[in-house]
């Protein structure tokens, strides 16, 4: 008798708790330090160290999770990555010095990185290509919805009970997100490993051709200006606009909102065209020349409507890079690269604030939001199109594969 085919939405949902819940772990300590700070007497230097700590754990453990992904399965990777959140964030509770909490959050952030790549694979495994782009563009929400609801809770939990209440809070959600994984989801279906090989399933596909590494270069470049945006657009509001906190925080509230359905708009452009990479290009032309009007307009009344659109486009193609990806890598090999792409995306992602920092003090925001107009220049070229294969054909294959070739 055939197996049951659980419900694909049901799957999703599923990976995107798992998702958002490794999202509040790794963006809950940044939230921590006026806490730590102003509170506690920490340097802004040590509350710093203290708030990467977990993002550096995610970021050196993102491509050896893709790796485990791909060997041992999707439920059980994102079983063993949760868990090992809400081991950390306990243990950090009940630790007695910075060091130590320093050290959880670390070692937890490394058991994050599972959701990454697992919950990925989940919607390639179990939604069609025609709506594939749509599900993964959903389930990109997922980072947006975890730093929501980490600035909703840590701030103002931290504040009225203490360090420890936030962090087994913290080490709940990720408890609870554990128990939703290791029950509820079901590995999708891929081909043995016999037939995978002659299928050229088990061949590397960095091998194959330059095509997820140009994905890789392209979506590392067009990383710059949507940190540039995120990081930099509420001091601006309320620096060069003179807007007031509660003003300026709103707003960039709603356009994180805004970003995340540009998101599911692009993935379902992807799956009407049948195309990812060719929307790809056309986000990222639409970034540069958004950026470059940004900083050509930037001290004047239409600044403010730009950098809105700027914070809905520059985020559109974290989707449809992912998908493609995964499509490429195939049935043994998407966990890794999914790995790697976010591998790359961290480090542009960590590098671009202070640079931008640094470019926004000696020339001003008109000429850093213009120069990074330069980032999506460069990775129009890059991006694949004419090597694109269609989403079907990976699929076809794997069908092939269950019905005996």
């Amino acid at each position: 008798m055939p197996k049951p085919v659980p419900n694909r939405w049901l799957m999703l949902a599923v990976g995107m708790i798992g998702q958002a819940a490794s999202s509040v772990f790794v963006n809950a300590a940044p939230f921590l330090i006026p806490y730590l700070h102003l509170v506690k007497g920490l340097t802004l230097v040590e509350a710093g160290f203290l708030a990467s700590a977990p993002l550096v754990g995610m970021m050196l453990t993102l491509i050896a999770w893709g790796a485990i992904v791909d060997r041992i399965g999707e439920r059980l990777s994102m079983t063993i990555g949760l868990g090992l959140l809400a081991l950390g964030s306990t243990a950090a509770a009940l630790s007695t010095s910075y060091v130590a909490i320093g050290v959880f959050l670390f070692l937890g952030g490394m058991g994050g990185a599972s959701t990454n790549s697992a919950s990925g694979r989940i919607v390639v495994g179990w939604f069609p290509p025609e709506r594939r782009g749509t599900a993964m563009g959903i389930r990109q929400t997922a980072q947006p919805l975890g730093v929501g609801i980490a600035a909703l809770v840590v701030p103002n939990l931290v504040d009225a009970y203490g360090m420890r209440p936030t962090l087994l809070t913290i080490a709940g959600i990720c408890g609870l997100a554990t128990v939703l994984a290791g029950t509820l989801v079901v590995d999708p279906p891929r081909p043995s490993r016999s037939e995978s090989e002659g299928l050229g399933h088990l061949v590397n596909p960095y091998t194959r051709d330059s095509r997820l590494w140009r994905i890789h270069l392209s979506s590392t470049l067009l990383v710059v200006p949507q940190f540039t945006v995120w990081t930099y657009a509420l001091v601006w509001l309320i620096d060069e606009k003179d807007w007031s906190v509660l003003a300026a925080s709103i707003l960039v509230a709603s356009t994180q909102l805004l970003g995340a359905a540009g998101r599911i708009a692009a993935g379902a452009w992807s799956d009407r065209v049948g195309s990812r990479l060719g929307p790809m290009r056309t986000v990222a032309i639409a970034a540069a020349a958004t950026m470059l009007a940004l900083g050509l307009l930037e001290g004047t009344a239409l600044a403010v409507a730009l950098i809105v659109i700027a914070s809905v486009i520059t985020v559109a193609d974290n989707g449809l890079a992912f998908t493609s990806v995964a499509e490429i890598g195939g049935p043994y090999w998407s966990g890794r690269a999914m790995g790697t792409q976010n591998t790359g995306q961290f480090l542009m992602a960590a590098a671009s604030p202070p640079v931008i920092g640094a470019l926004v003090t000696s020339h001003g925001y008109a000429w850093a939001f213009g120069l990074v107009a330069v980032f999506p220049l460069l990775a129009i070229p890059l991006i694949p199109v004419r090597g694109e294969a269609s989403p079907k054909s990976h699929d076809r294959d794997t069908a092939a594969a269950d019905d005996g070739g």
